[in-house]
């Protein structure tokens, strides 16, 4: 969405971003490929296009998954996140690269089905020096196809968005899956211990990451109780920034209270496009705009301007005493709430 109304296309972001992507994807591979040659003239040409476009891929995925908590600890990350399923796509078209050069190498020349050739050429599973690492890229393969796939809003919308999240929260299964295939298979096939050290950053990284991000959400997760007639004290109106929200756990769901035009209003914290954190964006033209990629919801009712059709739940607001009060029982996702004026005190 836009604050025009209109589904985002390609525009000149995309189109910038994407030849960045594309240019530096070319530039690694050529780098890798030109070191490659330099440094290992005995190893074949084949042999170091695999290595580059198996490091290449293995490196984009670590960029995707630290994408996520960057944005959740600097909001300055948040046009990396804008786009960041072009950079999954590109991650399994390089990664297809690779097993496809893999298969062409290892299994292309005998007898056997080279796909059938994959599964059974080693099954020595109880073996932790010859383990099939190759199933194990290839599990991670399909499960990036899957996820590239289904990136488009189409299948968001026709899948729902629990379904949809869940799908592409296995990128973690793939990640793992990748990292034991890699860290098996250079120790059959590598000599050299830097790949693995790489690997070892490369893991550290990603869960140091995670935790910090998880340790700030932890923090912003603390429940306010409700008071006995079921409202919470949140804050006074002056602590809420014009056309931002403040964003409290209340009943264990995060719920935004927005400033707008001298009036409060109440919504669902959670985007109901990628579950984006609404209570971290503003009020565009009188409407809640998620920060991640534009959707947005009328303050008072929680409902998407029409053609959309996506709606959040939506919260009673008042004003006592100086303080701004929230009905901790939510309402059915676009429910029409009279905003709470500023102004306005009640005993």
């Amino acid at each position: 969405m836009s604050v025009g109304y209109q589904a985002v296309g390609w525009n000149r972001q995309k189109r910038i971003y994407d030849t960045v992507l594309a240019g530096g994807i070319l530039g690694y591979l050529g780098l890798f490929i030109g070191l490659g040659v330099a440094l290992f003239p005995e190893a074949t040409l084949e042999t170091i296009l695999l290595r580059a476009l198996g490091t290449c891929a293995l490196l984009l995925l670590h960029i995707v998954l630290s994408i996520g908590p960057l944005a959740r600890l600097d909001p300055r990350f948040l046009p990396w996140l804008y786009n960041r399923r072009h950079l999954g796509v590109a991650t399994f078209l390089v990664g297809l690269a690779h097993a496809t050069f893999a298969l062409i190498q290892f299994h292309a020349l005998g007898d056997e089905n080279p796909f059938v050739s994959v599964l059974v050429s080693n099954t020595r599973w109880n073996s932790v020096s010859s383990f099939p690492f190759q199933q194990l890229g290839l599990a991670a393969l399909v499960i990036l196809f899957l996820m590239a796939a289904t990136s488009h809003d189409f299948w968001l919308k026709n899948l729902t968005a629990p379904v949809w999240k869940a799908l592409h929260m296995s990128v973690y299964v793939a990640y793992a899956l990748l990292v034991m295939h890699v860290a098996l298979g250079a120790g059959q096939t590598e000599g050299s211990p830097w790949l693995a050290i790489a690997l070892c950053i490369g893991v550290a990284w990603i869960l140091g990451l995670h935790l910090l991000a998880a340790r700030r959400e932890r923090v912003r997760d603390v429940e306010v109780q409700p008071a006995p007639d079921g409202f919470v004290d949140l804050c006074a109106p002056a602590e809420i920034p014009e056309k931002r929200a403040r964003v409290a756990t209340i009943a264990g769901e995060r719920v935004a209270v927005f400033k707008h035009d001298g009036k409060l209003s109440a919504v669902s914290s959670v985007c109901q496009h990628q579950n984006g954190p609404l209570g971290e964006g503003r009020v565009i033209d009188g409407l809640i705009t998620c920060p991640w990629h534009g959707y947005q919801y009328r303050p008072d009712c929680g409902r998407s301007p029409e053609p959309f059709t996506e709606r959040v739940p939506t919260f009673r607001v008042r004003v006592v005493a100086g303080r701004v009060q929230v009905d901790a029982r939510p309402l059915p996702a676009g429910t029409s709430v009279e905003p709470a004026r500023i102004d306005e005190e009640r005993a």
